[in-house]
């Protein structure tokens, strides 16, 4: 087996050519893109930190109780950050919101278009499925390398890594959601003289809107799974105190951190998932 060996493939020297390739020639793009990615993630995170702890959080409170017309919820919400607070990792979380927060933006920006053109068209979709099933299986070490390279150390690297994770998500949540609407429905619209556009965005939206808002979810938690592992290219948040506790092998600090991570992403889910109404 020796000769097989011997004559090895070069595909890790390939993608570090390559992107040595994108370091040297386009190093203005992936600056710019660190720059404004870096102004929009510190900035939200830096707005957050300029508001009392206090008044945020009554009006999380008040912004929860109008989307979900729940005060069991609210008795959720208040005590949670009120005990993140008491833990002293008030300023960790709201940068790992920040994080959070964009990189599901960015996911969604990309995911709920792409899932709907897989929709419609079945080569797409033959062609994504392999390369989802890849990001999600790759350890994501392997793509934090390049982040790294591209975009140096900061929380862009981080948001960048995660939203290749995270992404997949909302691509096969949306492509399920918009493919599982009922030939009838359709057939009842068109019918009527609706549009493509008008049957995309009064038909098939609405009916797929409860799967899309899963893969909202499931974005969110992908994200936030990711909090640690961004934390090793120095992103900010609640990744870095666990990361710590692992270097010093502090069992408190990473006790303390991990639980302030649950509550961040139970309180997401909560928030995030579509209201349930009475009567509905």
């Amino acid at each position: 087996m020796e000769w097989l060996t011997d004559h090895k493939i070069p595909i890790g020297k390939v993608m570090k050519d390559f992107v040595d390739f994108l370091n040297d020639y386009f190093f203005w793009f992936f600056d710019g893109i660190t720059i404004g990615l870096g102004f929009v993630l510190e900035g939200m995170a830096e707005l957050l930190l300029a508001i009392n702890p206090i008044v945020l959080i009554i009006a999380i409170a008040a912004v929860t109780f109008y989307i979900h017309r729940s005060w069991k919820l609210v008795a959720l919400v208040v005590p949670s950050l009120l005990f993140i607070i008491n833990q002293g990792y008030w300023e960790d979380t709201l940068y790992t919101l920040s994080l959070v927060t964009w990189a599901t933006l960015v996911c969604l920006a990309i995911g709920i278009p792409v899932g709907i053109a897989a929709a419609h068209r079945p080569k797409v979709w033959a062609v994504l499925r392999p390369i989802l099933d890849m990001m999600q299986t790759l350890p994501t070490f392997v793509y934090l390398i390049p982040a790294l390279v591209l975009f140096g150390l900061g929380m862009v690297p981080g948001l960048i890594a995660t939203a290749i994770f995270a992404v997949a998500a909302p691509i096969r949540m949306t492509y399920l959601g918009v493919s599982s609407v009922p030939t009838p429905l359709i057939e009842a619209a068109e019918s009527f003289g609706a549009t493509q556009k008008q049957l995309l965005w009064k038909v098939e939206i609405p009916y797929a809107l409860p799967t899309i808002m899963a893969g909202l979810t499931q974005c969110i938690m992908l994200s936030l799974s990711m909090v640690v592992i961004a934390s090793m290219v120095g992103a900010d948040g609640l990744g870095i105190p666990v990361l710590r506790a692992i270097n010093t092998v502090n069992t408190a600090k990473g006790f303390e951190a991990g639980i302030a991570i649950v509550i961040v992403a139970i309180l997401m889910d909560r928030i995030c998932k579509q209201p349930q109404r009475e009567g509905k």
